[in-house]
């Protein structure tokens, strides 16, 4: 008796949930659209129009201020609009990544024509400072054809060959040298310091618009680097199926705050994507760190803690990251500013430029369905960065 009892209370619960699911989505097709205030609460209109109700949700523990949930502490038809409408939300902004990751980020050269009068007219006119001069037929102007590089003295590819030349290993001052032999260029190790500066915070901006196709699994680790002749820690985060590098984070200490500042970005540049594995050493502070930013109560990203080379599951992905990183560094004999450009210069680099063996030659940007085209990646990266930055302006 007592189980048929309990069967007929679950049963008309049940009804009663359903009930107020179809109440609902009732309540959306009428165009009763929930008002997002955070994530984590919403106003939603009543159904008769007189005032609103506020649906809360903390841990997976949704609220109402409803007189249905407070009499009956059951999910309301406010509730239920609410999940509905996330969902379908979610629903589509995957959908939406999705077709964006197929989409090239270079944007087609226009033709060249006179900066003057905008005549096709023109014909070339000799050279100087290696950059090709033109002169319009029309009004009989001469001009450089560097309308995305109009305060720059050079060719940008000149530019573009030393921030590969810097990445791929040589010093500011040996790429100067390069420049006086074999370009018959003077431009002084500052020049080309400042070239990197400027051209990798605009690049940056505009790639960490775009969001990378990642996987499940994340790894994490932290090497020391010294700055300024002090040692400092430096939290990098890859994804391992792509090899994309999601983040690198510089800090003085090795606390529970450094290691979250490193997963907030990596978030934040996934686009708000949790991993399924998040793999790290045995660092205390990644414990509580992943805890705080991670659903790890519900197990939808479970911690892999105490790996290394040896153990499996390894980290050996970003050790070889940090190998590259380390190879950089002894050639820079340690960084000069903690907010160097040379970092988030460097993920760029590994992300977009530097073909990987181990995932077929491709960049991680192509394993994760981000395409440069052109032959020359640093030349379409800046040219498709400067006309985001003008298009914001």
């Amino acid at each position: 008796m007592v189980t048929n009892a309990m069967s007929e209370k679950n049963s008309s619960i049940k009804e009663m949930i359903n009930a107020r699911k179809a109440r609902g989505m009732i309540l959306l097709e009428q165009g009763f659209e929930p008002n997002e205030i955070n994530p984590h609460t919403w106003i939603v209109p009543s159904q008769n129009g007189c005032g609103t109700y506020q649906v809360h949700v903390f841990q997976r523990h949704w609220k109402c201020s409803c007189p249905d949930y407070l009499k009956r502490g059951v999910e309301c038809k406010h509730i239920c609009a609410v999940k509905i409408w996330k969902n379908l939300n979610d629903k589509f902004e995957q959908l939406n990544l999705h077709v964006k990751q197929s989409i090239g980020i270079n944007k087609r050269i226009p033709e060249i024509c006179c900066k003057f009068c905008n005549s096709l007219n023109i014909t070339k006119y000799g050279k100087k400072n290696g950059k090709q001069n033109y002169m319009c037929k029309d009004c009989g102007r001469c001009f450089v054809d560097n309308i995305d590089f109009e305060n720059m003295k050079y060719n940008p590819k000149i530019i573009a060959l030393t921030l590969d030349l810097y990445f791929q290993g040589l010093s500011l001052r040996k790429i100067s040298h390069h420049l006086r032999q074999f370009y018959d260029l003077k431009v002084s190790y500052k020049s080309v310091y400042n070239w990197i500066k400027k051209y990798i915070g605009i690049m940056n901006q505009y790639v960490d618009t775009i969001t990378p196709d990642v996987g499940d699994v994340w790894h994490t680790d932290e090497m020391m680097v010294k700055i300024d002749g002090s040692w400092e820690y430096l939290w990098n985060t890859m994804d391992e199926g792509t090899r994309f590098q999601l983040a690198s984070v510089v800090s003085k200490e090795r606390k529970v705050r450094d290691a979250r500042m490193v997963f907030q970005r990596a978030k934040q540049n996934s686009g708000g994507r949790t991993p399924k594995y998040m793999v790290t050493d045995g660092l205390q502070a990644y414990k509580k760190a992943v805890n705080k930013e991670f659903p790890t109560n519900y197990h939808e990203t479970e911690h892999l803690y105490n790996v290394g080379l040896q153990h499996h599951p390894n980290n050996n992905h970003v050790e070889r990251l940090h190998g590259t990183i380390r190879q950089r560094e002894k050639v820079m004999r340690g960084l000069k500013i903690e907010d160097t450009p040379i970092v988030e210069g460097h993920r760029l680099f590994y992300n977009f430029i530097k073909p990987h063996e181990g995932i077929n030659g491709l960049t991680p940007s192509e394993q994760a369905g981000i395409t440069i085209e052109g032959d020359n990646k640093w030349i379409t990266l800046m040219k498709t960065s400067l006309a985001y930055q003008k298009y914001k302006r």
